[in-house]
């Protein structure tokens, strides 16, 4: 998993606990104190975010067990999967586009950031240099013809021989 989107779920996971055990539990006092709570708004709402907050707890940890089972030795190194940068040619719009395959949180379309459990993901992932993926999307059909591949091992392989420490483990596996 990458550091940066571990990082940012270990930091909505903290600031949700902190709220689940200080500051709700705080204002429920408070709420109670103020009599009947049969029609206490401030004690209903209390209740109802700490519900909401429980529901996100769970899951923000569930997402992070799932990343982090992620095994980069099951990623193809020859098809298109998590970590892939893809040049395709886009009939309908008679244009080259580049995407890369990246997690749900740290996609951005605008940025060419594109999820791999979105449709253009999902449909790219294990397509190689020259297959032609059909994408069902809102706006209807659209083919992608992959022009370019890398791979996260093809780029990982380049940031490693561009500082001279090219790694070898694994060779021939």
């Amino acid at each position: 998993m990458p550091d940066h989107i571990k990082n940012q779920l270990q930091k909505e996971i903290a600031a949700l606990e902190h709220e689940l055990a200080h500051e709700l539990p705080a204002e429920i006092k408070k709420a109670v104190a103020l009599g009947d709570l049969s029609e206490n708004a401030e004690y209903h709402m209390a209740k109802q975010r700490q519900e909401f907050v429980n529901a996100r707890l769970g899951q923000l940890k569930r997402r992070m067990a799932e990343l982090s089972l992620v095994n980069l030795a099951n990623i193809p190194r020859d098809k298109a999967g998590f970590g892939s940068t893809i040049v395709v040619y886009d009939s309908s719009k008679d244009e080259e586009i580049e995407y890369r395959l990246v997690t749900s949180e740290e996609s951005d379309v605008a940025k060419g950031l594109i999820s791999t459990t979105s449709p253009i993901g999902r449909g790219l992932v294990g397509k190689r240099v020259g297959d032609v993926a059909t994408i069902v999307t809102p706006n209807g059909k659209r083919e992608l013809e992959i022009l370019k591949l890398s791979t996260i091992h093809d780029e990982a392989g380049a940031s490693n021989s561009a500082d001279g420490t090219e790694s070898t483990a694994g060779a021939g596996q």
